[in-house]
């Protein structure tokens, strides 16, 4: 069976003498076809070996230089915030212990003023109450003697009334004997 194609004009004959299927399934063509794979996989394989692989490597290795360069630096940041972390942890305890030593301080002063104060008042009030003593005591030596006084007029004036004479000396011990058990 013969195929013809034109193109253009062109007469182009090509014969088919009866093959059908694949020209690579051909063994007649097996030889020229492992050739040719040899010569694409040497040439594919020093094109990789020579050129794609070595930039592979490089690119790689450059990669694992920037990974370990992290890591270490990463790692200089961490020890980095642990130093800064018991710096700040030692801040805060000595900070804590100033403010105790200015509590304590604080709470000394405000207990000596209020020591002071309470002297003070102490004083205030001795003094007050010592001198409402002697007012009181003043008053009431006032009281005895008017006290003493009015019992000597009443006590008089009764004798006169119930028609006895009455004897200064007499009244005065009467009246002293009777309110040294009131007094």
């Amino acid at each position: 069976m013969a195929v013809t194609l034109v193109e253009n004009g062109d007469h182009l004959a090509e014969a088919a003498n009866g093959a059908a299927g694949m020209p690579q399934l051909e063994p007649a063509y097996f030889g020229n076809l492992i050739f040719w794979l040899l010569v694409t996989l040497a040439v594919l394989y020093w094109v990789l070996s020579k050129v794609a692989l070595p930039r592979i490597g490089s690119v790689i290795s450059d990669r694992q230089g920037v990974i370990t360069g992290d890591l270490m630096q990463a790692e200089e940041f961490k020890k980095k915030a642990k130093d800064a972390e018991a710096a700040y942890d030692k801040a805060l305890s000595d900070a804590r212990a100033e403010a105790g030593k200015i509590v304590a301080a604080q709470k000394a002063e405000i207990q000596k003023d209020l020591d002071e104060a309470i002297a003070k008042a102490d004083a205030e009030i001795a003094a007050r109450s010592a001198e409402s003593e002697k007012r009181i005591g003043t008053i009431r030596d006032s009281a005895t003697t008017d006290a003493r006084s009015v019992a000597r007029e009443v006590t008089a004036e009764l004798v006169r009334r119930f028609g006895g004479k009455a004897d200064d000396a007499a009244i005065d011990a009467a009246v002293d004997a009777r309110l040294k058990g009131a007094v």
